[in-house]
């Protein structure tokens, strides 16, 4: 009964995702030529932002880790010039929190703040 209303001292096991790092101007052309085969995510992420950081844990909780895609991490502040340029190769606007799908060497759909939540990426695969 106790468990049930104060919750167990049981940490709970954090879920963690296959992100690859995006660091370097160079994994995007490597990005546009993988999704040619595979659907490429980008999760463009300000390590500042609250709003990013609840947004980030959402899309954690939700994604399905078994999807057939692959999923790159931006820390913007850190690498903004890579920032910038995912911006100009796949012809968005930057937003941050940001997610943009990549299929055939295009940006396919994006999304920012709380809308990265309602894309379903199932659609994409």
């Amino acid at each position: 009964m106790f468990k049930k209303l104060f919750g167990s001292k049981e940490p709970k096991e954090k879920k963690v995702l296959p992100w690859k790092a995006l660091t370097d101007l160079k994994q995007l052309d490597a990005i546009a030529e993988r999704s040619k085969g595979k659907t490429q995510i980008v999760f463009k992420h300000s390590t500042r932002c609250g709003i990013s950081k609840m947004v980030m844990n959402q899309f954690v909780a939700a994604f399905n880790v078994d999807a057939s895609l692959d999923l790159y991490y931006l820390d913007l502040l850190s690498y903004r010039d890579v920032s910038n340029a995912v911006g100009y190769k796949f012809q968005v606007m930057h937003q941050s929190p940001q997610l943009l799908i990549i299929k055939n060497g295009v940006a396919v759909a994006h999304a920012s703040h709380s809308a990265i939540n309602e894309v379903n990426l199932d659609t994409f695969v």
